[in-house]
């Protein structure tokens, strides 16, 4: 049932021996083809063998599911986009999906806007503490760890040190905190980032409250959860026991130890933007809004977006055509329409050609309307978006009183 906890292990020798933390994932990618439970599983595959280059992809072979195994911390792909644009929202056919927190926090506020079919969908999540932005990580690996990034055949972040482990066998080790005062290490977005276990999908699956690397530990997220699990458990794809109560605490106590870091880089990203006056915030982003080119790729990118016809196109008459960099309602609204909703998956600042620090912004924003309304984005598919939301209380107010 929800809430119930398993640490789980593959009970397919192959896959032990080739996947990661005891081969969960790919066991019950496998389990949901072969029994027919989904007509396709969909996960991340590295392109050509190029752990810094990761796709993803649509299989519905079960043979062909061990090609997804393992982790790769060096692609962020654009797992709620892919669904929305390229399966029709999974109108048609049922899908398991692997996720991280923020693609799943991102399919659920898409399922809100009716853009994709949850009740289609089995979210199988998986643990982060972060992705690496591919360009760099290869510097970092070659400048900072003095490897060759072709040798690294995996990466962990584990206790607040960045692991990389060659194809020799032998680990290196930095500290994740210099790295990133370097401005190495984890994409800006996931530092920032607090949401690590993937409660909102069907199962979360990671490391944390294991003790050795030939296990995953298992937390049921929903009752369609429950039941795929029970259901692979009989089926002998996986085995399962109780965790222990140390388990389940020091699962707890690493969660909250990424949670705290995150608030830090928060404090560390905004501290000086917070101490501004209003003019003067306005004044800085109308300076970086100033290097856009228009290139739509944060519109492109950001999963939340969904219009058929959006405004900022120039046939729309809203914004001048040709004019760069645009008026600074071009940014201005785009940043609106999407904050209540922003799931910090960093995919807009990725996207962008002038490296602009949108996602902090609109981050930052979601931060000031989620403590307004009371509203954590991707987070309840039952609870919908304050912003296109009008409760029966607020339609019975005489007035409205704003203070500043």
């Amino acid at each position: 049932m929800k809430g119930d906890m398993y640490i789980a292990r593959s009970s397919d020798k192959g896959i032990l021996e080739k996947a990661e933390h005891g081969g969960v994932v790919t066991s019950l990618l496998k389990f949901a083809l072969e029994s027919k439970g989904v007509d396709a599983v969909v996960a991340v595959k590295a392109r050509d063998g190029n752990r810094y280059d990761g796709i993803p992809v649509l299989i519905t072979e079960p043979e062909k599911v061990m090609e997804t195994s393992g982790t790769l911390h060096c692609v962020s792909p654009n797992i709620a986009r892919f669904l929305k644009e390229y399966l029709a929202g999974a109108s048609s056919m049922k899908i398991a999906v692997v996720v991280k927190p923020c693609d799943a926090k991102a399919i659920v506020e898409l399922a809100k806007r009716e853009q994709i079919n949850l009740g289609n969908l089995l979210l199988i999540g998986v643990n982060c503490t972060g992705t690496l932005p591919s360009v760099k990580a290869k510097v970092m690996f070659k400048e900072q760890f003095e490897v060759e990034p072709s040798d690294v055949v995996s990466e962990d972040i584990e206790d607040n040190e960045l692991i990389i482990r060659l194809k020799d066998g032998s680990e290196k080790k930095k500290d994740l905190a210099e790295l990133e005062q370097k401005g190495y290490g984890r994409r800006e977005n996931c530092r920032r980032c607090e949401t690590n276990i993937p409660v909102m999908a069907d199962i979360a699956c990671g490391k944390w409250g294991t003790t050795d690397k030939k296990s995953s530990f298992i937390e049921v997220c929903s009752e369609k959860g429950s039941q795929f699990i029970e259901a692979a458990i009989g089926a002998g794809f996986i085995t399962v026991e109780q965790p222990t109560t140390d388990a389940i605490e020091n699962r707890k106590k690493k969660d909250e130890a990424a949670r705290e870091l995150a608030q830090q880089w928060q404090q560390r990203d905004f501290a000086t933007l917070e101490k501004l006056s209003r003019d003067e915030k306005f004044n800085y982003w109308s300076e970086q809004f100033n290097h856009c080119v228009k290139c739509y790729g944060c519109r492109d990118a950001c999963p939340i977006c969904y219009c058929r016809h959006c405004i900022l196109e120039a046939d729309r008459g809203f914004i001048t055509p040709g004019e760069v960099p645009p008026n600074v309602m071009f940014p201005m609204v785009r940043i609106t329409h999407v904050m209540d909703s922003c799931v910090n998956c960093g995919q807009c600042q990725d996207a962008c050609t002038m490296e602009l620090p949108l996602s902090r912004l609109i981050f930052l924003l979601s931060k000031k309307i989620g403590a307004i309304f009371n509203y954590e984005p991707g987070m309840d598919a039952t609870k919908l978006p304050p912003l296109r939301t009008v409760t029966d209380q607020e339609l019975s107010l005489s007035g409205v009183e704003v203070t500043v």
